[in-house]
């Protein structure tokens, strides 16, 4: 056992851990003391709030086989994932936290005895509305995570789902669930309670069905936040500091992400959160190829145009990360290197499938930090580049968004691609991006497209340089 006081304090360390852990990510030179930090403040918790059970026996019994379980089952999924798959399992890995919110809530409420918040049918007034709310925002966590999920496996549709009277209904399902906790508090019956959890997770799932693909990346920040607002709630109800803390710390973080990268894409965050954007183009990918035919090419003639360049900018997307092309890669930029060619990675916010995607994919094959640059920072480069060399990516460089008013990715920031004096697009076929939206860069005279498998075509590009 340990007491109360002492506790506190190591709460109070661990919450000043995490704080140094997201200063830590905040930069990749940073990034692996951060999550050091992050680790060493999530032990300190887990074994303060595990010596803190009441009975040691049922800790020994229960807390501890659950926890080595659920250790077990982490670390087994840490190590086997892909980094491919990484979106999906940060969307998964939410869904929990929205589920456990929701769990712990039940089992306040049901036995408040045991968390000192009162007895069924008399339980405190504030925890009440603590735990309404941490459980409210954790089933929309759980249910919207579970959507986000499907979409980034491939196993719903990425395309916007809509209907007439969406945004209303949406409203009502909000304005019902403030009504049942206002209800539950009255009358602390659990008809309000089983009501409100139900709605909850019925309006997390058509809050992330109207976003289309595009927008994934800030579905992902924007679930972080909510999960860390359902910790949050939870915390209070437990009157765990470090819960608190913690949920804090995720829910203003993920929001302020979701708010950087909505303004990076210039789009309003509730646009985004009511609807978002993603439809199929106006344009079929067939009237492009009958108007303007797309010149092809192999990996020797993307060896000759790259061997003659003295500068190239690197573009990687999310067909760099499923081809696992992001070493080939960085060997065939050391060969560039030896030929004195100037070469640059260029990244846009929304690249991938979550946010830092690409960042982490350069990393694991040791390209070197100050080579990355975001699309503010090199855009206005590519026009005086002989090269582009854009590698699985494809919304993210779209001439489009700056052209057409009618396309649903107008107005994001794309990034210049086209200005350079030639283009090298490799891709296994003219199929549209997640947003479903026809790639005009495809057909322009300075795009060649190299239709591979992204690791087979830069190896094969290694070879002939």
């Amino acid at each position: 056992m340990i007491s109360a006081n002492l506790s506190a304090v190591f709460y109070l360390i661990s919450g000043i851990l995490f704080i140094l852990a997201l200063r830590g990510l905040s930069s990749p030179e940073t990034s692996r003391q951060g999550n050091l930090f992050g680790i060493l403040g999530m032990i300190i918790a887990i074994t303060v709030t595990f010596l803190t059970v009441g009975n040691f026996s049922i800790a020994m019994n229960y807390v501890l086989l659950f926890l080595l379980i659920g250790g077990a089952i982490g670390a087994f999924i840490a190590f086997k994932i892909p980094m491919t798959a990484m979106p999906e399992l940060v969307a998964g890995f939410h869904s929990l936290v929205g589920l456990a919110a929701v769990f712990v809530a039940i089992s306040a409420f049901l036995n408040p005895q045991a968390f000192n918040l009162g007895i069924p049918g008399d339980i405190k007034l504030a925890s009440l509305i603590e735990m309404s709310i941490g459980a409210a925002v954790g089933a929309i966590t759980f249910s919207g995570s579970i959507i986000a999920f499907l979409k980034l496996r491939g196993i719903m549709s990425g395309s916007p789902i809509t209907f007439i009277g969406q945004h209303l209904f949406n409203l009502i399902l909000g304005i019902s669930i403030a009504v049942l906790i206002y209800f539950l508090c009255s009358t602390q019956s659990e008809i309000f309670f089983w009501g409100m959890i139900l709605i909850s997770f019925l309006i997390g799932i058509l809050l992330i069905i109207p976003i289309g693909g595009a927008d994934m990346p800030v579905v992902i920040s924007m679930l972080n936040s909510y999960s860390g607002w359902a910790a949050a709630g939870i915390g209070f109800t437990l009157e765990n500091t470090a819960l608190i803390i913690t949920g804090a710390l995720v829910g203003s973080s993920g929001a302020i992400l979701s708010y950087i990268m909505c303004k990076g894409m210039n789009r309003s965050f509730f646009s985004v959160i009511l609807g978002g954007f993603g439809g199929d183009s106006k344009t079929s990918k067939e009237d492009k190829k009958d108007q303007k035919p797309v010149k092809s090419g192999n990996a020797e003639d993307a060896a000759f145009l790259l061997k003659n360049a003295s500068s190239v900018i690197i573009v990687p997307g999310y067909g760099m990360a499923v081809a696992q092309a992001q070493h080939a890669l960085r060997e065939m930029v050391d060969v560039l290197k030896k030929n004195d060619t100037k070469v640059s990675y260029a990244v846009h916010p929304v690249a991938g499938r979550m946010p830092g995607h690409m960042n982490v994919l350069l990393a694991e094959a040791n390209v070197p930090y100050d080579e990355v640059f975001e699309l503010d920072e090199i855009n206005n480069d590519f026009a005086n580049t002989d090269v582009a060399f854009v590698i699985g990516a494809n919304d993210v460089t779209n001439p489009v968004a700056k052209t057409d008013p009618q396309s649903p990715i107008y107005g994001m920031p794309v990034l210049d691609v086209e200005k350079c004096k030639s283009v090298l697009f490799v891709k296994r076929s003219l199929s549209p991006g997640y947003a479903g939206v026809d790639n005009e860069l495809f057909y322009r005279e300075n795009t060649m497209m190299l239709f591979a498998d992204a690791k087979k075509m830069t190896e094969d590009i290694v070879k002939n340089i």
